[in-house]
């Protein structure tokens, strides 16, 4: 097991074991490929440690068939890791594409009235709320409340948010803060998704 040695040992009380095991808020923010991507591969490790995981996906269209929606409901019901369950809130919403405002405004509350509702109830272990900063930044759920509920989450549960503009206060807030920067992407060469690398 990697043995990171931290750069300064907080006077907070905790033993190192406390320390090591407290509930992380991680946010994957920033204008670079692989957000999504990278909460789903701790959503792959928490499988593995057999914790129950809750992806809930606010704005990509439920019409689509995101890959790893696919794997990781063919790993939770293999009885051999943990269990998963996938929300897709309302009928998806892109960042890209902004009809339907209204409608996707309500179903991002709704959403996060659930996620809310699971918190208190510690249904999951793992949250995976991809593209949960978006609602954040247009406003459509409260950043402030967001970092109220979270801060003040029972039990052991870790929260991962993706997501371009995470709200400065998420980021303030959050353990683990990723900003995933452009270098180059083939899109910028007119060359569109495919399959494999974007799904």
């Amino acid at each position: 097991m990697p043995q990171g040695q931290p750069s300064v040992v907080p006077d907070d009380g905790l033993t190192t074991r406390q320390r090591r095991n407290r509930p992380l808020v991680v946010v994957h923010t920033g204008i670079g490929k692989g957000k999504s991507t990278a909460a789903f591969g701790l959503a792959l490790r928490a499988w593995n440690q057999g914790w129950p995981i809750g992806v809930f996906q606010f704005v990509k269209s439920a019409k689509w068939k995101v890959g790893e929606e696919n794997a990781l409901k063919v790993l939770g019901a293999s009885g051999e890791g943990g269990s998963v369950a996938w929300h897709k809130m309302g009928e998806g919403w892109s960042w890209v594409q902004r009809d339907a405002q209204l409608d996707n405004e309500a179903a991002a509350r709704e959403g996060w009235e659930q996620v809310k509702r699971d918190l208190a109830a510690e249904t999951y272990k793992l949250y995976v709320l991809d593209e949960f900063a978006y609602p954040m930044h247009w406003g459509w759920v409260d950043t402030d409340e967001v970092v109220e509920v979270l801060r003040d989450r029972p039990g052991t549960q870790h929260v991962v948010i993706t997501g371009r503009n995470a709200p400065e206060k998420l980021v303030g807030a959050a353990d683990l803060v990723t900003d995933m920067s452009k270098v180059k992407h083939p899109m910028d060469a007119g060359q569109k998704g495919q399959r494999g690398i974007e799904w």
